[in-house]
């Protein structure tokens, strides 16, 4: 891919004035952004843009979700084609530190093991792990289907699966020398089945609520932290936010069962439900996350703001800030929503009127 060109100085006069970062960090403590890895090719675009961009805004936090697109030695069979290697992991790393952002790297647990035709790595490679092996995927995708097939889940009761997963997390959160691990667990549409021979008939609350903690408890061992998405611990029937953005399969109630150190990524795009109330109320730290309306997400900004300015003083620090989501590959967001190509209702949009905002509401430097 050619590199890309950036002016950072266009870039910061175009930007309100931003504050010292103690009043910044105070004001809203994680400013985030959540994509997926670059490929090898694009790394150096990738590095160029967290540099010039990210860091213009004062961004603390870059979720990466990596999934299998790293050349595992724990596990080399779990590699995609053409991953990255521990050279281009280490240039992310190093521009980060330079940067003052944290790097979280994800890899989807649970549900997200297929997409649409496509079988996940985990499950091409071991498929005893699917918690549903008489469901096929379809020559042709579509949404409903008789099998209600969204994604594949691996079954959280095989006796080996964590053995796998554990060795690859390590491991890249040893290459990226993180201290906080997301492990997705959105979206999760099979989980108990009754013909699994594991956890067919079991509290579905529990089980989700189980591999939380075992994921948690692993983390802690090295210091780590655990981040989730928040969807499946809200009632999607109760709530009326269906069954994407909260649950119908009875996992809500694994909110009172999972650990309170646990962070929550709520994420709402069509509407700015403010079920980061929820989350903070029940005990958890929380980040809101929106994608592509710029209008929704200003909104959803000035929530978070007011939040940490007029709850109770238990409350306030629970409000952990925002994380802008991409949910189109580095390289399709570099070349067209960066660019400023296609439809103008996109997530680079989004994000700038979030950081926008966030930093109108900061005293600048020179204020006391």
């Amino acid at each position: 891919m050619k590199p890309l060109s950036f002016c950072p100085l266009l870039t910061l006069l175009f930007l309100p004035a931003i504050s010292d970062a103690a009043a910044l960090d105070d004001l809203m403590p994680v400013r985030g952004f959540c994509i997926a890895a670059p490929r090898p090719d694009n790394v150096n675009n990738f590095v160029a843009f967290i540099d010039h961009e990210l860091a213009s805004r004062k961004i603390n936090t870059l979720i990466l979700r990596v999934d299998y697109n790293y050349q595992f030695e724990s596990h080399p069979e779990l590699r995609e084609t053409n991953a990255l290697s521990v050279a281009d992991v280490k240039k992310l790393v190093a521009v980060c530190q330079k940067d003052g952002i944290k790097i979280i790297p994800q890899i989807n647990l649970l549900g997200h093991q297929s997409f649409r035709t496509h079988l996940g790595k985990l499950l091409t490679q071991y498929p005893e792990f699917d918690e549903t092996p008489w469901v096929k995927l379809p020559t042709e995708y579509k949404w409903p289907n008789p099998d209600k097939l969204y994604c594949k889940s691996y079954c959280p009761l095989h006796p080996k699966v964590h053995e796998v997963i554990f060795s690859v997390i390590d491991e890249l959160c040893d290459v990226f020398e993180a201290d906080a691990f997301h492990a997705g667990m959105d979206e999760v549409f099979y989980l108990g089945e009754d013909r699994c021979p594991r956890c067919g008939g079991r509290d579905k609350a529990e089980l989700f609520a189980d591999e939380v903690h075992r994921i948690h408890d692993h983390l802690r061992e090295k210091n780590r932290r655990l981040w989730i998405w928040g969807d499946r611990l809200i009632d999607g029937k109760t709530t009326g936010l269906g069954e994407w953005e909260a649950s119908y399969k009875s996992t809500a109630r694994s909110i009172d069962l999972i650990p309170k150190d646990v962070m929550i990524c709520d994420w709402h795009y069509e509407r700015p439900d403010p079920t980061a109330v929820y989350f903070a109320m029940k005990g958890f730290d929380v980040v809101t996350c929106p994608w592509k309306s710029a209008s929704i997400a200003v909104e959803q900004t000035d929530d978070m703001l007011r939040w940490r300015r007029t709850t109770s003083a238990e409350m306030q620090p629970r409000f952990q800030g925002m994380v802008q989501t991409v949910w189109v590959s580095a390289e399709t967001f570099l070349r067209q929503d960066y660019a400023g190509k296609g439809n103008p209702t996109n997530s680079w949009n989004c994000f700038q009127a979030v950081f926008n905002e966030v930093a109108k509401a900061a005293p600048s430097s020179g204020e006391k």
